[in-house]
C-alpha cells in the first residue's frame, strides 16, 4: 500500500487534517526514525478544510510515539504495593463487571465513576454515556475537558441558551479587530495562528490586541499587548464597554430587537471608568482607549480566548463578559466576527456533543431537564426515572468522594490526573485511597499508572476508526491505518463489552464504530448540534463536514442554525456560522447580557505569598507528555521546565538565569531553573505545566496551584495562585525517563 491515509492530529482543538502512509514504499528509501526504527509518513491534508495542509511540530512527529512505551496486555494487582500481573481480557473484564455489581447493589451506583478525555473519539464518549448515564443510572461521568473548556460550554449556554462556538475559521481572515484574551494561540493553537498573522501582516489596517500577563509569541504579532495583571479581566472589559458606551460605538437597534438584560449590564460598566481600570490592570489609560477604539470603530470583530479566560473562579463571567461586548456592538452572526472558544482537546468539542459531562446528555442536553432526560430515556429505551436528575460528580468532586469514603471505584481512560489535577499532592493522597482504580491509556508507565488497581491497554490514534469536532464544528473520519498493538482495544470496545457483561446486551449490540456514530447522531436530531446528515460513509465520501448538518430532506439546517428555513437540496454547504438570523436558543429568542462585576483572584497574593504563579503550554509538548515525552525531537526542543520571571523581581531577590528557585505555594512545593525575561510582567511568574514525576524531579506546576473554581462552571483557577520563590544552589536535574522511579514494572 502506498496511498495515504487522511486522519486528524490527535492534539489540540484545531483539528488538523493529516495523511499517513507507511513507513515502506515502493521505489522510497524506509522512513526512520532517529533510533532507525521504521515510522509512519505524515504530512498535512490540503483538502482538509481547518488547517488547508498546515502542520506544527507536533502532528509532524506524532508517529514516532506509536510504538513507545505502548501498554499491550491488561495487568491487574489487588493493591498499590504489589506489582502488576498480566492477565487475560476475560479475566480483566470478570473483574470489573464483577466489582461494579457489587458495589451497584451495595453502595449504590453514585459510588460509580468514570474520568474520561477530549482524547476520545465522539464513539468512545457516546458509549461511556450510555453504560454510566443510562444503564447503570449515573452522571458521574466527568471529563478533563472540565479543566478546559466548560466555562466556555457554561458561559455560550447561558448568553445563547446553547453551547457552541458561532464562528469559524474563514472568519481569521475577515475580520477587521482580531481581540485575545487569555490565549497563547501561537504556540497552543499555532495553525489557528499561522491563518491569523499571514492574514494580518498583508492587512496593515487589520488590528490586532493580545490580552496577556506575558509577552509571548502571540504579543509578539499585536498590535497592542495589554499585560494586565492576572485575575482582572472582566474590570479591563468592563472597562472597555464603559468606553464604547461614552463614545456611542454601540448597537443600540440589535441591542432592542435581539438581546435582554442590558439595563443591568449598563448599571454595571458606569462603575468602571478609564482610571479605575488602568489602576486596575496596570496598564496605562491611553492602551485602555485605543483597545476600545480598535474595537469600537471595527466592522467586524472577531475574539479569541481559551484557558487563560477558561481556567478561573470567574471563569463563566469572564466568558459572557467577552461575549457582552459583541452584543453591545452587534457583532456577532456575520462574517468576521463573534466570540470565539478555542478548544484546548482535539474532541472536548465531540465530548460536549455526545453529553461528556457529569451535568450534560448527549445532543446538548442537561441533566436537570426533565424533557431532555425523558427524550433520552426514550430513545435508549429505558423506563422512565432510570437517568438521574442530579449533575455527576465533577473531576474534583470525585477526589474529593475518594477522600470521604462516596467513591467506591474509579475508571480512569486516556487522561492523567496525577499531573493535571490541581492541588496535587492532596490529588495523589486521594487517589492512594481509591478502593479500585481502572486505568485504561495507551501508554505505560504513566504517573497515574502508580494508583491504578486494573491497567487497561487502549488503541489509540491511527488504531480505531472514529470521528472528532475541533473548534469550528467540523466533524472529521480518523481512520485507522495501522493494527492495534499485542491486546489493546478502542475505548469504545472496551466499555460495550462491560456495558454486554453486565446484562445490556441489547443497549451494546454494536459490530463497529460507524453503527455507534449511526446511533448517536439520532440523538442530535433538531438539536443546536443537528449531525443526522453526517456518518461514516458520508464523511469518507465527501471529507470533513461541520455542523449543523441535519439529514437530507429534512427541509432546514436544524434549529438555531440561524439560516431560514430552506430545502437541503437547495443548499450546497451547510452554515458556517450560527445566529446569522440573529435568533438565540432562549425561550424568548434574544441573547442575555450577564452584568457581572470583578472579583479578582481566589488566591491573590500577599505579603507571604507575594507573587502570582501563572502556568501555560509550550509549542512543542502535549499535556502531560504522555505522547510528546517520548519523542526526541520535542524533548530537544524543550529539554526542562523553568520559571519566567522579570529581571526586577529577579534582582531583589538575588535570582539570576539557570539558578535554581524553589517556588512555594499553601498546598506545595517545585523547583525549577530560572528564565530571567522582561516577557513576564513584574510581580508574575510562569512555569510550564508539562512536567509530571516521570520527566523531571519536583517540578509539577499542579502541585502549587489550588482547586477553588468557577460556581457555575465548576472549572478550577488552574491559571493562579499565590506563591513566594527561594533561590536554592542545590543543582536538580532534570529526570531520565527511568520508569521504575515510580515503582512500576515496565510489561513486556
Amino acid at each position: 500500500m502506498s496511498e495515504f491515509t487522511k486522519t486528524l492530529c490527535p492534539y489540540c482543538g484545531v483539528g488538523c487534517g493529516l495523511e499517513v502512509s507507511p513507513p515502506a514504499q515502493l521505489g522510497k528509501a524506509t522512513n526512520r526514525d532517529s533510533q532507525g526504527t521504521p515510522t509512519w509518513r505524515v504530512r498535512g491534508d490540503k483538502a482538509h478544510p481547518s488547517s488547508q495542509g498546515m502542520v506544527c511540530v507536533k502532528g509532524a512527529t506524532i508517529a514516532e510515539s506509536l510504538d513507545k512505551n505502548r501498554l499491550h496486555y491488561p495487568m491487574v494487582r489487588d493493591s498499590l504495593d504489589q506489582e502488576f500481573r498480566r492477565v487475560s481480557w476475560d479475566e480483566a473484564f470478570n473483574l470489573i463487571t464483577q466489582r461494579i455489581q457489587t458495589i451497584r447493589f451495595t453502595q449504590g451506583p453514585e459510588a460509580l465513576c468514570m474520568y474520561g478525555s477530549g482524547q476520545f473519539q465522539t464513539e468512545d464518549y457516546y458509549i461511556a454515556q450510555k453504560l454510566m448515564k443510562g444503564c447503570l443510572g449515573t452522571n458521574n461521568f466527568d471529563a478533563n475537558s472540565r479543566l478546559c473548556m466548560s466555562s466556555a460550554v457554561a458561559g455560550y449556554i447561558q448568553s445563547f441558551g446553547s453551547d457552541g462556538p458561532p464562528c469559524c475559521y474563514d472568519d481569521l481572515e475577515l475580520t477587521e479587530c482580531a481581540f485575545l484574551i487569555g490565549t497563547n494561540t501561537a504556540e497552543c493553537h499555532p495553525i489557528v495562528f499561522n491563518r491569523l498573522e499571514k492574514y494580518h501582516k498583508k492587512n496593515r489596517k487589520v488590528k490586532m490586541i493580545v490580552v496577556d500577563p506575558r509577552r509571548t509569541p502571540t504579543a509578539e504579532a499585536a498590535d497592542l499587548h495589554l499585560a494586565i495583571r492576572p485575575g482582572t479581566d472582566i474590570d479591563l472589559l468592563n472597562g472597555i464597554a464603559h468606553l464604547l458606551m461614552r463614545w456611542n460605538y454601540i448597537d443600540t437597534m440589535f441591542m432592542d430587537d435581539c438581546t435582554s438584560n442590558f439595563p443591568a449590564y449598563a448599571e454595571v460598566i458606569r462603575h468602571y471608568p478609564p482610571e479605575v481600570v488602568a489602576r486596575q490592570c496596570g496598564i496605562s489609560i491611553e492602551d485602555l482607549e485605543t483597545a476600545a477604539h480598535y474595537w469600537g470603530e471595527s466592522e467586524r470583530v472577531l475574539s479569541l480566548w481559551s484557558m487563560g479566560v477558561n481556567q478561573s473562579s470567574e471563569g463563566t463571567a469572564k466568558v459572557r463578559t467577552i461575549i457582552n461586548l459583541h452584543l453591545m456592538t452587534g457583532q456577532i452572526g456575520k462574517p468576521g466576527a463573534g466570540p470565539f472558544s478555542l478548544t484546548g482537546q482535539p474532541n472536548a468539542m465531540g465530548g460536549r456533543e455526545a453529553g461528556g459531562l457529569g451535568h450534560l446528555l448527549p445532543g446538548y442536553r442537561v441533566v436537570k431537564n426533565p424533557q431532555h432526560r425523558a427524550e433520552v430515556e426514550e430513545f435508549w429505551g429505558l423506563k422512565p426515572g432510570q437517568i438521574s436528575p442530579n449533575p455527576g460528580l465533577t473531576a474534583w468532586d470525585m477526589i474529593t468522594g475518594l477522600e470521604n469514603g462516596a467513591v467506591e471505584l474509579l475508571w480512569i481512560a486516556a487522561t492523567n490526573p496525577a499531573v493535571s489535577m490541581p492541588d496535587l499532592e492532596r490529588t495523589k493522597k486521594a487517589l492512594l485511597r481509591s478502593p479500585f482504580t481502572i486505568y485504561q491509556d495507551a501508554y505505560y508507565p504513566t504517573e497515574t499508572s502508580a494508583y491504578a488497581h486494573v491497567l487497561l491497554p487502549a488503541a489509540q490514534w491511527g488504531e480505531k476508526t472514529g470521528v472528532m469536532t475541533n473548534s469550528e464544528r467540523v466533524v472529521t473520519l480518523c481512520q485507522a491505518f495501522r493494527q492495534s498493538p499485542r491486546e489493546a482495544k478502542a475505548d469504545w470496545q472496551i466499555f460495550a463489552e462491560v456495558g454486554r457483561r453486565l446484562g445490556f446486551e441489547r443497549e451494546f449490540a454494536f459490530a463497529n464504530s460507524a453503527e455507534v456514530y449511526a446511533e448517536f447522531v439520532k440523538l442530535t436530531k433538531t438539536r443546536p448540534c443537528d449531525m443526522t446528515g453526517i456518518s461514516h460513509a458520508q464523511l469518507q465520501a465527501e471529507g470533513p463536514t461541520q455542523w449543523p448538518h441535519p439529514e437530507e430532506g429534512s427541509g432546514e439546517w436544524g434549529v438555531g442554525s440561524g439560516e431560514s428555513p430552506t430545502p437541503h437540496s437547495l443548499l450546497p454547504t451547510p452554515p458556517k456560522r450560527l445566529y446569522t438570523n440573529l435568533r438565540f436558543h432562549t425561550p424568548d429568542g434574544r441573547a442575555r447580557f450577564g452584568a457581572y462585576y470583578s472579583k479578582g483572584l481566589a488566591e491573590p497574593p500577599n505579603p507571604d505569598y507575594p507573587f502570582v504563579l501563572t502556568t501555560g503550554r509550550l509549542y512543542g509538548h502535549w499535556h502531560t507528555q504522555t505522547r510528546t515525552g517520548r519523542i526526541e525531537k520535542i524533548c530537544k526542543m524543550h529539554p526542562e521546565p523553568f520559571i519566567e520571571i522579570h529581571p526586577r523581581d529577579a534582582a531583589r531577590l538575588g535570582i539570576v538565569d539557570s539558578m535554581y528557585v524553589e517556588v512555594r505555594s499553601r498546598r506545595g512545593k517545585a523547583k525549577f531553573p530560572a528564565k530571567v525575561t522582561k516577557a513576564i510582567a513584574p510581580g508574575t511568574v510562569f512555569v510550564p505545566m508539562h512536567w509530571g514525576s516521570l520527566w523531571a524531579d519536583n517540578a509539577e506546576a499542579n502541585a502549587l496551584t489550588h482547586p477553588e473554581s468557577c460556581p457555575d462552571s465548576l472549572q478550577p483557577e488552574l491559571k493562579a495562585c499565590a506563591v513566594q520563590l527561594i533561590p536554592i544552589s542545590v543543582e536538580v536535574t532534570v529526570k531520565d525517563k527511568d520508569y521504575q522511579k515510580i515503582g512500576l514494572k515496565t510489561p513486556s
